[in-house]
């Protein structure tokens, strides 16, 4: 599924256009993204947790040489399922 299915999925259930589905969906991703800039975390209950990690510098190796290369140091994005998604698995 992707964000264009959302969309369509959304308009469906909520009886409304998909130019306002995607609007709501919009905010939504939006309202995520602000969190995890502000405050390095969001909870949605039931569903998981988006997270900030600080990434160490570390070697790594290029792929094509095989020689060793620095990575540096850097924020990665994480997702901590929660347990109403773990009971789907």
């Amino acid at each position: 599924m992707n964000k264009s299915d959302l969309v369509t999925q959304i308009s469906h259930e909520l009886h409304t256009s998909k130019l306002a589905a995607a609007q709501l969906l919009d905010t939504v991703l939006d309202g995520i993204r602000r969190g995890l800039r502000e405050e390095g975390t969001v909870t949605i209950t039931g569903f998981g947790t988006f997270e900030v990690k600080n990434r160490k510098p570390r070697v790594g190796r290029n792929p094509h040489t095989g020689q060793p290369i620095q990575i540096e140091a850097g924020k990665r994005v994480g997702f901590r399922v929660g347990k109403g998604l773990k009971q789907l698995a």
